[in-house]
């Protein structure tokens, strides 16, 4: 029977809490590891292959504009993932079906918004940009073939989101190492065997995205569990898809506010030339590796808080938190040592040019020692998601990190345009919006409002 519970994510709910946390973490962090190391793949091949110009088209111009407008309805179908965790942990089985069936039905109808939005926005957008002027021809390549491939791409996010929901972070990291390994392999054949540049890398990205859905879909669609899918049922069902916009709107246009002012950052770099682009495209993948460490932290405590929370383990959600933490609190202070110690031969893996290096060391020095800094908010803000309340994370976060670092860009950086000024804006904004959580989480109105709702829904 104890197999059985911790087979169907029930194990989420007992046992030691931490092991239940790491358990959980491992898949998560190989495949948001595979995750970075698909979107590395394109990075490494085209600078080392096809240019400077390629690697800061491939990154630093079309990384945060696809962020930007992707990352607005990943974050909308993730209040899916966070109904799903409470369904589940309260064994509310018909109620994870209808909720699978609703979020399946936004990926589509997002992911074909998204497409027609990307090929038509791109080029205007990367124009406001200032990108330069050597790079905007790949830059705009690379992304309108990168949008024709949003449906499959947000499939594979709501789909996997649904089965880390009810405990499963195993088959989601399968699906990215077939992925990822499909991806280097049309990378190595499309760029550098047929000649194709960074056009050769998008198709690489969308066909491997293709491969993921896949693959989920038949995990879903085979299931015989509370999230088992079926084609035909794939509709919107209203009350759910209120409560998903509800809790995934605020996410939602929180990234849309880190994107806006990461867009604003990656302007102020173009500014500096092809050299300071690319090196910041390269810093991007390495900086990449530590938030995918951090975002596995986010999604395990996520579910966990959900599922206990859903079956009304409010000590455990808070043990789990502080344990959750700590073992962040690690993983960040270690990161940040080994980038600091072994920088440059990480970045030359993406560059055989000095100068590149030299930019890009510069680079880690003003942001890496800071990335503990940022531990309680990724930490907090996915806890208080967890058991329901999503708006006022949101709202800590877009005035800490979004509109302080809004602020800064816009009125400080213009009287003394260094790249140190520019990214000072990561640490301080960081510190700022920790001490918000640290003081939200503590005070603990959060708890008692997602009680009360949980009351109130389970007396319907």
């Amino acid at each position: 029977m104890e197999a059985k519970k911790r087979r169907d994510g029930y194990g989420i709910i007992e046992g030691v809490i931490w092991k239940q946390l790491l358990i959980f973490f491992f898949p998560i962090l190989l495949g948001t590891f595979f995750q970075q190391l698909y979107n590395t793949a394109d990075a490494m091949i085209v600078g080392k292959y096809v240019g400077k110009e390629a690697l800061a088209a491939v990154g630093g111009a079309t990384g945060n504009l696809i962020n930007l407008i992707v990352g607005f309805f990943v974050g909308l179908a993730s209040g899916a993932t966070v109904i799903i965790s409470q369904f589940y942990g309260a064994r509310q089985d018909a109620s994870v079906s209808r909720t699978v069936h609703t979020a399946l039905a936004l990926a589509i109808a997002a992911g074909l918004l998204l497409t027609g939005l990307g090929l038509w926005l791109s080029p205007w957008m990367l124009g406001l940009l200032g990108t330069p002027e050597d790079v905007t021809a790949p830059a705009t390549t690379y992304i309108r073939i990168y949008f024709i491939g949003m449906v499959p791409s947000l499939i594979y996010n709501v789909g996997s989101g649904i089965l880390r929901a009810v405990g499963d972070s195993k088959r989601p990291l399968y699906f990215l190492i077939v992925a990822c390994l499909t991806n280097i392999v049309l990378d190595v054949l499309l760029v550098v065997g047929f000649d194709m540049g960074v056009a050769g890398a998008a198709w690489a990205t969308i066909l491997s995205q293709a491969v993921s859905a896949v693959l989920v879909i038949v995990v879903l669609v085979r299931s015989h569990t509370a999230c088992h899918l079926e084609l035909k049922k794939i509709r919107f069902h209203g009350d759910l898809l209120a409560r998903i916009v509800r809790i995934g709107l605020p996410m939602g246009l929180q990234s849309v506010m880190y994107s806006v002012s990461n867009v604003i950052i990656q302007a102020s770099i173009n500014s500096f030339g092809t050299d300071i682009t690319a090196a910041w495209s390269a810093w991007g993948r390495l900086d990449g590796f530590f938030w995918m460490v951090l975002n596995a932290f986010s999604i395990s405590i996520t579910t966990f808080v959900g599922q206990n929370f859903g079956a009304q383990k409010y000590d455990r959600v808070r043990q789990g938190v502080r344990e959750c933490l700590a073992m962040a609190f690690a993983a960040a202070l270690l990161f940040s040592g080994v980038l600091m110690l072994f920088g440059r031969q990480f970045y030359s893996i993406f560059t055989n040019e000095q100068v590149v290096i030299d930019e890009g060391m510069r680079i880690l020095m003003l942001i890496a020692p800071y990335f503990a800094t940022y531990v309680c908010i990724e930490i907090l803000s996915g806890a208080v998601r967890g058991a329901g309340e999503s708006l006022i994370p949101t709202l800590l976060t877009l005035f800490g990190v979004c509109i302080l670092r809004l602020v800064w860009l816009l009125i400080f950086v213009p009287r003394n345009r260094t790249i140190e000024r520019t990214l000072f804006s990561y640490p301080m904004t960081w510190v700022v919006t920790s001490v918000l959580f640290i003081v939200y989480y503590l005070q603990g109105g959060w708890m008692k409002r997602c009680q009360a709702k949980l009351i109130t829904r389970q007396s319907e």
